[in-house]
């Protein structure tokens, strides 16, 4: 029996793992972080671990709003949704994963860009607008 892309990426340590590196490398890149500037970075951490782990087969459930109801009014633009997907590839190839498993990942997620991008525009950095309303900081720590 063929594994499941959660287990061929090495299972919830893993993800975990990708996605603080992942996190963090977003939060140093100048044409993406200032739409982070108000999110709470502990719930992003947990909502993409579940998302990632739900979206590969794992045991998690996603609990988060779904991509367009997270996304509106932040005004993202195709470049700054290009850049993020850069950041995800250079995380992944640190950490070692295979050309395939990247490419069913990026599969599973790619098509959320329509959800995501709200600006047909190449420029990145661009602010959050006032408008934006980030989600509410997690009340309880995960187990």
């Amino acid at each position: 029996m063929e594994q499941s892309l959660f287990e061929r990426l090495g299972g919830s340590g893993a993800i975990t793992a990708v996605v603080e590196d992942f996190s963090a490398r977003c939060a140093q890149d100048s044409r993406i972080n200032p739409k982070f500037a108000r999110t709470d970075i502990p719930r992003l951490r947990s909502m993409l671990i579940d998302q990632v782990s739900e979206a590969s087969g794992g045991p998690a459930t996603y609990t988060g709003r779904d991509m367009k109801s997270a996304h509106a009014e932040m005004g993202v633009t195709s470049g700054e949704f290009n850049a993020l997907v850069e950041d995800l590839v250079a995380t992944l190839n640190k950490f070692g994963v295979g050309k395939a498993e990247q490419d069913e990942l990026l599969g599973i997620l790619g098509p959320l860009k329509s959800d995501i991008v709200e600006v047909d525009s190449t420029a990145t950095g661009s602010p959050l607008p006032d408008s934006y309303d980030a989600a509410p900081a997690l009340t309880t720590a995960k187990s």
